[in-house]
């Protein structure tokens, strides 16, 4: 992997994040370029993409952010992008996996199969081939970072995203294979937020975020900045020695009574 050089913990390294056109991917991307990072975003549309590019161009970040368009659960698209990054920006120092898809809110007794490949693509199996990409392209000679963005959905049981939650669990698994396998050049690690105020999280906040944020103990949901800020310090080499793990990054929402007590009730 190369070197951090002055600038930033993450100078003179390479990144390649997907699903980086709005929420916790385009956070993640921001974030790496402004702790020096060059920065490749793929998402499935162009036009967000070259929004966010020029936005952070238009910040002066010490990193600069390229983009291609991508869809995630596509392995030509993966192999595609991951050979773009190498040709423009170097050999890939840093991988987030964080495209994700949600295409069905109900029990799994009325899961049908075609929503259940897609969000199985695109969460599980897109992780999974990115790696590879990546771990082909250049990883596996230079050494790298993984970072998959999974959920604390995929440490519990929850009603209507079932299957969403599922795939979750999966990428935590997965996350610890990879970190097995490609020891000791790779380390591969994931995240796993709890609610976030994010577009895709919407129908699970909007309306209702003081309910919801009386349920955690830090008193509020979580913003793309607090992800984006773990991200960082597991790509950077203060994490250096952490490999296979999955932090946690929810406010405390784990840690709470599965029954909510007079505390959560109401203010303290």
């Amino acid at each position: 992997m190369t070197e951090p050089a002055g600038g930033g913990p993450l100078a003179g390294r390479n990144a390649l994040v997907t699903g980086a056109s709005r929420g916790i991917g385009r956070a993640i991307a921001e974030a790496f370029a402004a702790a020096g990072a060059q920065v490749m975003i793929s998402s499935r549309k162009a036009g967000a993409l070259e929004r966010v590019a020029s936005e952070a161009a238009g910040r002066g970040l010490p990193g600069k952010i390229v983009w291609q368009v991508a869809h995630a659960g596509k392995p030509a698209d993966a192999q595609a992008c991951v050979a773009e990054t190498v040709r423009r920006l170097g050999p890939v120092d840093i991988l987030v996996s964080n495209a994700a898809t949600n295409p069905y809110f109900g029990e799994l007794a009325g899961l049908d199969v075609a929503r259940a490949e897609k969000t199985f693509q695109v969460n599980q199996l897109g992780v999974l081939t990115w790696a590879q990409q990546a771990w082909h392209a250049s990883m596996r000679e230079h050494g790298g970072v993984i970072i998959n963005v999974a959920s604390i959905g995929g440490f519990m049981v929850e009603p209507m995203i079932g299957f969403y939650n599922v795939t979750k669990a999966a990428v935590i698994q997965l996350t610890r294979q990879l970190a097995y396998e490609m020891a000791p050049g790779v380390r591969v690690n994931a995240i796993a937020p709890g609610l976030v105020k994010t577009d895709m999280a919407r129908g699970l906040w909007e309306g209702r975020e003081p309910e919801q944020a009386r349920r955690i103990p830090l008193r509020r949901l979580g913003d793309t900045a607090d992800i984006a800020s773990a991200a960082v310090f597991l790509a950077s080499d203060a994490a250096s020695w952490i490999t296979g793990h999955t932090l946690v990054v929810d406010g405390g929402a784990m840690v709470a009574p599965s029954v909510p007590g007079e505390d959560q009730a109401g203010e303290l």
